[in-house]
């Protein structure tokens, strides 16, 4: 860990572990788990799990997984069913899971972009002849992948998809990534989700990790006594770096043990 003998890094590690209600909030890819090229094969680390169940199991500690993920494909992913106590944000804070045993959500009202299928079909299109480079349909938009595409597909297929989303949906929030580039005609982002899940469980204080652009929203959203931790190498927000997804889980099963005592 970045910062382990440092001791404002250290400090800012004891004032989450021992304020009154934690919100441990994590990205899933490249945090918890390590990247892969087929996306529903990704699970978290075995060590990654223990951590997140000795928090989860702590007084007046809440677990959630936020993630870029539809919310159906984040709960096969992390191999979650109704009986967890792991809180859900998926699709950019766009779609929620909550357990049973907390406040009932409000209803979603936004209203869905009619032309959203036929779009998606045309990005299917464009890059149907580039190797490597494939669609992935999301609840709210597409994914353009390009991890096994080589750099002159990966620049077609980017060219193709973002003139098409210029000229039919100009209005839809693009987001990019490792090798990824998303469009949502949803605007919702990690940070404004880390914002609902702070007010839903009454955490005076949270600790969110993530190792991708799209999680520094999160990170930047971040107040007094909260810890951004960032997983790997890249410009951050975040107070604490580490290496991967094996120091993630390190740093957790730490926090969770002064926790306990």
């Amino acid at each position: 860990m970045q910062g382990q003998h440092d001791p404002v890094a250290d400090a800012a590690l004891t004032a989450v572990a021992t304020t009154p209600r934690l919100l441990v909030a994590l990205d899933f890819d490249g945090t918890l788990a390590p990247l892969v090229d087929e996306p529903l094969t990704a699970r978290a680390l075995p060590e990654a799990r223990r951590a997140v169940a000795e928090l989860a199991a702590l007084p007046d500690t809440v677990v959630a997984f936020v993630s870029g993920r539809s919310l159906a494909d984040l709960r096969v992913i992390a191999e979650h069913d109704d009986a967890s106590p792991i809180w859900l944000a998926g699709s950019h804070g766009a779609e929620h899971w909550r357990p049973s045993s907390a406040p009932a959500r409000r209803g979603d009202e936004s209203a869905a972009d009619g032309d959203a299928a036929s779009i998606v079909d045309a990005a299917e299109a464009i890059v149907a002849d580039l190797a490597g480079a494939w669609i992935e349909r999301k609840a709210f938009g597409f994914a353009l992948h390009t991890r096994l595409a080589d750099d002159e597909s990966t620049a077609r297929a980017q060219e193709g998809v973002d003139a098409l989303v210029a000229a039919r949906a100009p209005g839809w929030r693009r987001r990019t990534g490792r090798d990824i580039v998303e469009f949502a005609w949803r605007h919702e982002g990690k940070d404004s989700a880390v914002a609902e899940l702070r007010e839903a469980t009454g955490a005076t204080a949270v600790l969110f990790a993530g190792d991708d652009v799209t999680d520094e929203d999160a990170l930047r959203s971040l107040g007094a006594g909260d810890l951004g931790v960032r997983v790997g190498e890249g410009e951050t927000a975040a107070t604490v770096r580490v290496p991967d997804a094996p120091a993630l889980a390190a740093l957790l099963t730490e926090i969770a043990r002064r926790r306990a005592s």
